[in-house]
């Protein structure tokens, strides 16, 4: 659905209410040959009460259409089989409910068999066309029966192996439409009929029957454009290899622990919710789960792009498709078959392959008008020729020639295939693009918003310095002060005992234990009472001397958090917490600053912590004390100086992802961050979201260049044709070739890996 410039801002709740009610359907259609064709369908599919929207991908020939919850399925169908095309409703299809490698392996089978009754149809076709046009070359004039001989061999080429062309010619035409195939056929059949009525007319003359025969220029235009559509076929496999690459992750086996114990090997579909499942070192995770015995490191480079394997202990998730490293884990199953995570990324993958990008509505809109404005060209050509003394010979084949060299395969092409391999890249790096639209949207953006907390830092304060004052020495003062904390419950106190349990450092009992609100903490350990508390809390018992004063002054510049640990009369020690900066955050800047992009955070912490952090990242607009609902007023004023990507966790910052023209959700999306967002990282890597606008212009551009070659192709080569310098088979060459280099342009984002972590 093309949006306008308002299609951002959050909808009102009654425009919320409607939507809830709307549902996405995907069918996948059969027959589809060029952007006629999906004109056509989409126009057909509109039709039906209750559709909203409906985009046709040419590339993958899988339609999506937005309807109302009621409407029956059937009349979609319906509705494209009207068009003259077969269809089938994506989750009727008997696999639809398969595991990702079951799914995997059934489209590897389809595509293998669709691919090798193609190629045995070209080759059957091609033996009996080579022939046919080294002898209409070489043999001239030729003997009576050796015309018959060509018609026999050309024939069955044009209207047994060419039949495709000529069915979906018949069925557009009983919807009064034309698409390429019109072309084909029409030029085809006008050789055909042609070389026919000189082979009977002039039986008793060889030389004048030879004249007059082009059987050879028929059979050549269908093997080149079957062999065309080969190679194109030979492409789209390549560029489906993204998907098919995850879905062929899962293992076909996982071991079962039964209930005395044992273990058995058990098929992936057998596995039930609830199973306990055993993992070894170097085998692939079988279902989605969360582990309860062991220790390990999983890689989930092939999900995430993250070469770094991931520590799992009792609790931790592990995802179907990751591949164990080192210990041996028991989890237990939680989401199996299509409920995957890794069914779901393939999923969404599908669903942003099948979409549309805005720019591609504007070739649709001109290759649907293209092909009857050629078709009428051609008989200009032929009438203009003859009427300017050209034989009928020569007005025919000129018409042919451009009947054939105008066909708008590769205008068709040229945004699909860039849209499938680009966001198949994209899922390859972790990087999941929801449509078309946000794609194209990415690609513009000028500014990128970031949340501070768990975007540019860890999201979990540490403990950061240990500074000794008097009477102790560093391990004394961590040791009494993470025994102090270990009673609370608060975030900065479990930044204290972690940093104390990183050090090896055991706890000392502590009695009389209390909270004291807004201050900190205090209690007795070995006879003595001890304070952890804010240094205004600790001035109030005692006066701090000037250098523990510098100290926390400094420490607070750096945007930390400090406690002083006392006894009531003397400061023994400074303690530190802060939110740590990821370790990415820097490099991620740059990259984004490299793009020519500017970087704004935007945080409800204090302005002095937040210009702290910004500056040490290298971020040099700064938002600060905004609370979560003013977060939309940001974008907003921000979106007047261009385009707007919000970067946040997809929950907490849903209204601003929302009102922003791209939402980025940071690591491993929930579903509302997928639904929110238009570009989930599957990652906690701030670094992605250059790579993602980077993969998101090297589309558009691709896309753009491929337009470009699309459109100079036919102005450039139907006057040529009309003109007599291209010959009808040179013309279907050239067609062929024309489609086959979009495709191979398109498949150059397969090595994208800019700004790659």
């Amino acid at each position: 659905m093309i949006m306008d410039n308002h299609d951002h801002h959050p909808m009102s709740k009654s425009a919320i209410a409607d939507a809830s009610a709307a549902e996405t359907t995907q069918i996948q259609i059969e027959g589809m040959t060029c952007a006629s064709c999906v004109a056509r369908v989409e126009r057909s599919v509109a039709k039906v009460e209750g559709v909203d929207d409906v985009a046709v991908n040419f590339a993958n020939s899988i339609g999506t259409i937005t309807h109302s919850g009621q409407l029956d399925k059937s009349k979609i169908v319906a509705a494209v089989e009207k068009a003259g095309y077969t269809a089938k409703v994506k989750s009727d299809d008997i696999h639809s409910h398969h595991s990702a490698s079951e799914h995997a392996a059934h489209l590897a089978a389809e595509s293998a068999e669709q691919m090798n009754r193609a190629r045995l149809e070209l080759i059957i076709a091609a033996a009996l066309t080579i022939p046919t046009i080294a002898i209409s070359m070489l043999w001239h004039p030729r003997a009576v029966w050796m015309n018959w001989l060509l018609f026999a061999m050309a024939t069955p080429v044009i209207f047994v192996a060419g039949r495709q062309f000529f069915k979906n010619t018949w069925n557009a035409l009983k919807h009064f439409t034309t698409t390429m195939d019109t072309l084909i056929s029409v030029g085809t059949t006008a050789a055909w009929i042609y070389s026919l009525y000189g082979l009977l007319k002039f039986s008793n003359n060889s030389h004048m029957q030879s004249e007059h025969i082009y059987f050879e220029v028929g059979a050549g235009i269908i093997v080149l454009v079957l062999l065309g559509r080969h190679l194109e076929s030979r492409a789209k496999t390549r560029m489906s290899g993204a998907i098919q690459k995850l879905m062929g992750l899962t293992p076909k086996n996982a071991i079962r622990l039964t209930r005395d114990g044992l273990e058995e090997s058990i098929p992936i579909d057998k596995v039930s919710v609830g199973d306990l499942l055993k993992l070894r070192p170097g085998e692939k995770v079988a279902v989605d789960g969360i582990v309860t015995e062991g220790e390990t490191y999983i890689d989930e480079s092939m999900l995430t792009g993250e070469p770094v394997p991931v520590a799992k202990e009792v609790d931790s998730s592990v995802t179907a498709g990751t591949v164990n490293q080192s210990g041996a884990i028991t989890y237990r199953a939680e989401k199996i078959g299509a409920d995957t995570m890794l069914s779901q990324i393939v999923k969404m993958v599908e669903r942003a392959q099948g979409s549309k990008a805005p720019m591609q509505r504007l070739a649709d809109k001109v290759s649907a008008i293209f092909v009857p404005i050629v078709i009428g060209i051609a008989l200009l050509t032929a009438i203009i020729t003859f009427a300017t003394g050209g034989t009928i010979d020569t007005a025919i084949l000129r018409a042919v020639a451009v009947l054939v060299i105008a066909c708008p395969c590769a205008l068709g092409l040229a945004t699909p295939t860039a849209l499938m391999v680009g966001t198949g890249r994209g899922a390859e790096l972790g990087i999941l693009v929801k449509d078309g639209e946000a794609l194209e949207r990415a690609g513009a953006v000028k500014t990128v918003l970031l949340d501070k907390t768990g975007t540019i830092t860890k999201g979990k304060p540490e403990l950061t310095d240990v500074v000794v004052l008097s009477g102790l020495d560093r391990n004394q003062a961590l040791t009494l002060a993470a025994s102090l904390e270990s009673k609370s419950e608060h975030p900065i106190a479990q930044a204290v005992v972690n940093g104390a349990k990183n050090d090896s450092l055991s706890q000392s009992q502590v009695s009389e234990f209390e909270a004291m609100r807004g201050k900190g903490v205090k209690g007795v350990i070995e006879g003595r009472t001890y304070y952890l508390t804010s240094p205004n809390a600790a001035q109030e018992s005692f006066k701090l001397d000037e250098d523990a004063e510098t100290l926390i002054l400094k420490l607070q510049k750096e945007g930390k958090t400090t406690f002083v640990l006392h006894d009531g009369a003397t400061a023994l020690a400074l303690l530190a917490v802060a939110d740590v900066i990821d370790k990415n955050s820097r490099e991620a800047i740059k990259n984004l600053h490299d793009l020519d992009i500017e970087t704004v955070m935007v945080t409800g912490d204090n302005r002095a912590t937040a210009e702290v952090i910004a500056a040490q990242v290298g971020i040099e607009s700064v938002e600060a004390e905004v609370l979560p609902e003013g977060k939309v007023a940001v974008v907003e004023k921000r979106q007047l100086n261009g385009g707007v990507a919000m970067v946040g966790d997809g929950i907490n910052d849903a209204p601003a992802l929302a009102q922003a023209d791209l939402g980025i959700a940071m690591g491993h999306g929930t579903d509302v961050a997928m639904e929110t967002a238009g570009i989930t990282i599957l990652r906690s890597d701030l670094r992605a979201v250059a790579k993602s606008i980077g993969l998101s212009r090297a589309t558009l551009n691709t896309i753009r260049w491929n337009l470009f070659w699309a459109f100079i192709y036919n102005a450039l080569m139907i006057p040529l044709a009309a003109f007599g310098f291209l010959s009808p088979m040179l013309a279907a060459g050239a067609m062929a070739f024309s489609s086959v280099s979009v495709i191979l342009n398109s498949l150059r984002l397969k090595s994208f890996s800019r700004g790659a972590a």
